[in-house]
This record gives C-alpha cells, structure tokens and sequence, in this order.
C-alpha cells in the first residue's frame, strides 16, 4: 500500500522516516519530494508499505499526529487519474475554434 504524507519538517530525512514507519513494519519504499531548484524538502513524500494491514496501522497512529514540532497528515496515497499532469491532446494547452467567422 501506498502512503503520502504531508507537513514533513524540511530537515526530517528519508532514513530517519525510514525507521519510523520501520516502527509498524516492512518499509519497501520510501520518498520525500525535494524542491528541484533549492533541493530543500518540499514537506511531503510516500511510503510504500507491502503488507496493507502494517500500512493501515501506520496510518491510522500518525495521522493528525505531532512530528518534530509539526501536525503531520498520513493517508493512503491516491493514484491520478489518468491524463492530469501531462500535456493536452492538442499540445498546445488551448482550444481551437474553427467555427469562427474570418474577415479580410
């Protein structure tokens, strides 16, 4: 199962949450989202957690719950649907109207 967290203090690393989702069980991946341009963490990242009632668990103690001075929210992660972040069907991001009329 597929965790997201968000309200991360900015200096919490992967491997200390690492340990702490340890805590409830198997850890199989882990990532906070860092900035791309200053590389400081964004307060967000996933877990992924392979057995579901582990993952459930961890949910359910650290949500809403105070990590390092921050009220963290832990829920189960959502996939997008599809087509959301990518480009447009035209590329362009615009629609066209070919049902104007023109004049020269």
């Amino acid at each position: 199962m597929k965790i997201f967290i968000t309200g991360l203090p900015t200096n919490v690393g992967e491997e200390e949450l690492t340990a702490v989702f340890g805590d409830f069980g198997q850890v199989k991946s882990l990532k906070i989202i860092f900035d791309r341009e200053t590389g400081e963490s964004r307060g967000f990242g996933f877990v992924e957690m392979p057995v579901e009632e582990e993952a459930k668990e961890a949910i359910k103690r650290m949500n809403g719950g105070d990590y390092n001075g921050n009220r963290i929210k832990v829920v189960e992660a959502q996939d997008k649907p599809k087509g959301e972040g990518g480009q447009s069907n035209n590329g362009g991001g615009f629609k066209r109207n070919n049902n104007r009329e023109r004049s020269y």
